[in-house]
């Protein structure tokens, strides 16, 4: 029986990874190809076709959305499954998609489970769900497992050297014990300029103070709610910003996580968010909310 090939295209690395990981432990006799952006991917259908096409929207070169319009005019790829994955969940985009033909849409972030049931839906419609089911592991991972594979991703199978430097930072946010809820977190951020929304994989959405930004990452300032994040979660970070209120949805996962205030009843936490998007739109924003200084340089909790 041949295998069920599935292309993956993003432009950030971390995401492709997970992707790949998360689909080879649960189908094994899977094949996975990848491309870096719509273009990459374009030229790759070119030559061959696939039974699945799990897409970003956002990408240098070609967007999803113009990759998906490509397909469907190209007898080859005319009814093949097209997954969008996108942090955009405006009616506008989704309108769009669904008129360019789309199959289905992954929201980021995401969980394991949610790829794999997206994956399992578009499949079966297709009628390759059985070559795939026939050789997939009795059990679907948990959430927690995708969170803990993604470290081997990164390091190449070294996770616990990364598990042991994440450990002392996990273990302080687990020792308040304090839990308010995730609208009341939201709700009493801090004021001002240089806030944003965190949405995390877990399906919990922090409102969040930027203490500190750059091109690579945000150094954000939360309160505690009842889920903790974890490191290596991803997670979207909404800002809107500016007289037009610009709105960038940055596409990353959260690199240290530590108590704010040096004592063990801190009502807040300190987030290393690194960026994934390599998009030449997104950074331009960066560099513009940059050059405005609308990220806090300092904070206080009180204030």
């Amino acid at each position: 029986m041949s295998k069920v090939s599935v292309l993956v295209v993003d432009d950030a690395t971390f995401i492709r990874d997970l992707v790949k990981k998360g689909l080879r432990d649960h189908f094994s006799g899977i094949q996975i190809e990848e491309a870096v952006n719509g273009r990459k991917a374009q030229q790759f259908l070119g030559k061959q076709s696939v039974d699945l096409i799990l897409c970003d929207w956002e990408m240098p070169e070609m967007s999803g959305l113009e990759l998906l319009t490509w397909c469907r005019s190209q007898d080859a790829h005319k009814i093949t499954p097209f997954i969008m994955v996108t942090s955009r969940g405006d009616k506008e985009n989704v309108v769009q998609a669904i008129q360019g033909g789309v199959s289905d849409f992954i929201g980021k972030p995401f969980s394991n489970e949610q790829l794999i049931t997206k994956v399992k839906k578009a499949l079966s419609r297709a009628g390759k769900l059985q070559a795939l089911m026939s050789s997939a592991p009795p059990k679907m991972l948990s959430s927690g497992s995708f969170a803990n594979d993604s470290l081997s991703a990164l390091t190449g199978g070294k996770a616990d050297v990364v598990k042991a430097t994440a450990a002392p930072a996990v273990q302080a946010a687990a020792a308040f014990s304090a839990k308010p809820s995730a609208t009341t977190a939201a709700s009493s951020a801090p004021s001002g300029r240089g806030q944003g929304q965190l949405r995390l994989s877990s399906g919990a959405s922090m409102g969040c103070v930027i203490k500190a930004l750059s091109l690579k990452e945000a150094l954000l300032v939360v309160k505690r709610i009842d889920v903790l994040p974890q490191v290596l979660e991803s997670a979207v970070l909404d800002l809107e910003q500016g007289e037009n209120a610009e709105t960038a949805r940055l596409n990353g996962y959260l690199h240290a996580i530590s108590a704010f205030e040096p004592k063990p009843d801190s009502e807040w936490l300190q987030l290393t968010f690194k960026f994934v998007d390599k998009d030449p739109q997104k950074l331009d924003y960066i560099s513009r909310l940059i050059a405005r200084g609308t990220a806090q340089k300092h904070f206080s909790p009180g204030a």
